[in-house]
């Protein structure tokens, strides 16, 4: 799940080791040359200087021996001010070793959540089993569908399936088969597997099957009268159609993908079995892929991946919710698109349909809130229901499942360690009917998931974490 944090891993933990030193020593080195070597300039005599950026001259670098066996700074970079004149002779020549290189030093602090952090749930009605993935820990989470944990404790799953054996790693969606309940897990940004485990599956062990999908794919919907599992791929602005029973390298069905689709960074997914179409929440971020590509880059079929971008495509759109007919391919346009500044949308993330009242469920992450739309809903309306406020407990919702049998509406909340249900058809400032928790009340939630790179604002003493 990809989102940006401030001074907010997942697995993923940032180590904020004093490194600034080798930083520094790894940017200058390039632009610290040799003054005895030749500077040799180059023009094209036939363009004057008014005719567009070019070479006009180059530095070559220096002949060092061992230019692959970078070393850390030493302390004379550190604590040098700028413009305090020539380095030390010997320091630009080749980095001074250390006692100790990086990886073997402690960190100063860490910042990580040794939390679960719940994105998806499903409930398994005849068990009366809730089933949340957790995105920081790597794990599935089973519990009592009835439990209700105080703020000041965590509450007891009766079973987690993790390990390395099960192949988990940031599963965003979820879906529990109503037959067998057997578990349906996506993982999204770093395995292109998706996996399915036995309902009494526990700790370490390996998935009934598995399927190897795009990278980046996000929501689960299952279309059971047809047999059919779709899948939203973030990373690569598509839908993808395999075989319910699919595993191993089996090809997709079709896919849906190009720019008359309006995908844009699609998420949640849902399935109208009642109208036949398809419901696709997007964040809004696209870019374009050259249509002579084919393949996913994986050596198969499937919907066009990052080998097919096109540089400098990009761009940001509103948040949408865009509708298809459940069989569309290819490049196929939306039926409508819900999106505009009434819908309320920011980030929608989770959707969920009730196919007999006919409404549209959205998990709203940034706006702390669950958004019901009427299933036709088109353009810029507002929704008919808003569950949102301090009472509700809602933060950043990512994840939703509607309980028919027993009547509730259940959401993942990422940034506060818990999973609540409230009636079905809730609306306003309520509070949950009971809540689940991997965490007591109050236990800050750092919300990191994939960091990719870390930057220091200086101006404001804040770490960035791009996500």
């Amino acid at each position: 799940m990809s989102r940006w944090v401030r001074d907010r891993a997942s697995a993923g933990v940032i180590v904020c080791a004093v490194l600034l030193g080798a930083f520094t020593a790894w940017n200058l080195a390039p632009v610290m040359w040799d003054e005895r070597a030749p500077v040799e300039l180059r023009a094209d005599p036939g363009h004057g200087l008014d005719q567009g950026p070019r070479l006009v001259g180059y530095q070559p670098y220096p002949e060092w021996a061992e230019q692959c066996s970078w070393a850390p700074a030493s302390s004379a970079i550190l604590s040098r001010p700028v413009g305090a004149g020539p380095l030390p002779a010997g320091v630009i020549a080749k980095p001074a070793q250390m006692e100790d290189p990086p990886e073997q030093r402690d960190p100063l602090r860490v910042l990580r959540d040794p939390y679960p952090g719940y994105t998806a749930v499903g409930v398994d009605v005849s068990r009366d089993e809730v089933i949340l993935t957790d995105e920081n820990l790597f794990q599935i989470l089973v519990y009592d569908r009835l439990a209700d944990t105080p703020a000041t404790s965590r509450s007891d799953p009766k079973r987690i399936i993790g390990g390395l054996a099960t192949k988990i790693e940031f599963q965003c969606g979820l879906y529990i088969d109503p037959n067998n309940g057997d578990i349906y897990a996506a993982n999204n940004d770093t395995m292109r597997t998706l996996v399915v485990f036995n309902r009494e599956a526990e700790g370490n062990v390996a998935p009934l099957r598995e399927l190897r999908t795009p990278l980046g794919t996000f929501g689960i919907a299952v279309d059971e009268a047809h047999q059919e599992l779709i899948l939203s791929v973030q990373h690569d602005n598509a839908v993808v159609v395999y075989r319910k029973e699919a595993s191993g390298d089996e090809a997709p069905i079709r896919w849906l993908q190009g720019d008359r689709t309006r995908l844009a960074d699609p998420h949640g997914i849902a399935l109208d079995t009642k109208n036949d179409v398809l419901f696709v929440a997007n964040f809004g971020s696209v870019r374009r892929v050259r249509e002579s590509e084919s393949g996913d880059g994986s050596g198969r079929n499937g919907p066009l991946g990052r080998n097919a971008i096109v540089a400098g495509s990009g761009e940001f759109r509103p948040p949408s919710i865009s509708v298809y007919p459940r069989s569309a391919s290819g490049d196929t346009p939306p039926l409508r698109i819900i999106t505009g500044p009434k819908t309320q949308f920011n980030w929608p993330t989770g959707l969920a349909i009730d196919p007999e009242r006919q409404e549209l469920y959205v998990a709203n992450d940034m706006g702390h809130s669950v958004l019901v739309f009427s299933a036709d809903a088109s353009g810029d309306v507002s929704p008919i229901r808003v569950l949102k406020g301090g009472k509700t407990n809602l933060k950043n919702p990512t994840g939703l499942a509607l309980d028919f049998k027993n009547d509730e509406l259940w959401v993942t909340n990422f940034g506060n360690h818990t999973a609540t249900v409230y009636p079905r058809t809730a609306s306003g400032d309520v509070p949950p009917l009971r809540t689940i928790r991997s965490a007591p009340a109050g236990i800050p939630s750092p919300m990191i998931g994939n960091p990719g790179a870390v930057e220091f604002d200086t101006l404001r003493a804040e770490i960035l974490v791009p996500n």
